[in-house]
């Protein structure tokens, strides 16, 4: 995969799949990341961002290919028209089925730049969890945010202690997810042997919302990157749980 695909696109907007490690457009605290909307440039013209998704995160982003449209778009995202859904691969298995998250949250709360928890002057952040099923040590989970807060999927989690795996701000566990640690009969060289994903495991998978032309309901899918697509068939492979399959 390149930067990005393109998983619909017309004369009013256009829908990225979004490789991990790109900014959907400027950020004041992350000027050295290459950027999406201007590698999607050559091939759309000036995009307008009416979302974020985290740089580190893969997925899909929804841009306006004009000020007018994406006027029309940030409303429906202050209407919470537009629903967001994320998969995530988490450490462990959580102690629930389903989960409500309802904590004010505060972006750039410390030194590191990451969102912390501060119920005096946070904002109303929002987001509803669903255990997808388990494999092994790990567990996929739906995530979709109510609110469009920086990072709240990963720090809800964490508040609650769970963690996604690679998660270099939320999470103490670094290790990279590789074959040798899960597969029983694995014959390779661990010194030679390549993660099968060591970035965050964050993934938007799905997002709706209302064509800001003629107001039908869009919904979109994205396919998970290359990394994480492998990882989801090597512990599907070896445990017999699917997230695809089960959502």
């Amino acid at each position: 995969m390149e930067e990005y695909s393109t998983v619909y696109s017309d004369s009013e907007i256009v829908v990225l799949n979004k490789k991990s490690g790109w900014l959907v457009a400027a950020d004041r605290y992350d000027a050295e990341s290459p950027r999406l909307d201007e590698a999607a440039q050559n091939e759309y013209g000036k995009l307008f961002a009416v979302h974020r998704i985290d740089t580190d995160a893969s997925g899909l982003v929804l841009y306006a290919r004009s000020e007018q449209v994406q006027e029309k778009l940030l409303q429906q995202f202050k209407e919470q028209k537009v629903e967001q859904l994320f998969h995530c691969l988490v450490h462990g298995r959580p102690q629930w089925k389903d989960l409500h998250v309802d904590l004010k949250l505060l972006p750039d709360g410390d030194q590191r730049h990451r969102t912390t928890v501060n119920k005096r002057i946070g904002k109303v952040s929002i987001t509803d969890y669903r255990l997808i099923c388990t494999d092994g040590p790990y567990s996929w989970v739906e995530a979709i945010p109510r609110t469009n807060r920086t990072h709240q999927i990963r720090i809800h989690l964490q508040h609650n202690g769970v963690y996604i795996v690679c998660d270099p701000l939320y999470s103490g566990n670094q290790k990279p997810v590789r074959l040798s640690d899960f597969k029983k009969r694995w014959n390779g060289d661990t010194e030679e042997e390549r993660p099968l994903l060591k970035r965050l495991a964050l993934h938007a998978y799905s997002i709706s919302f209302e064509h800001p032309a003629d107001g039908k309901k869009i919904v979109l899918t994205a396919p998970y990157q290359k990394d994480m697509d492998a990882t989801r068939k090597q512990l599907a492979k070896v445990f017999g749980e699917d997230p695809l399959e089960e959502s």
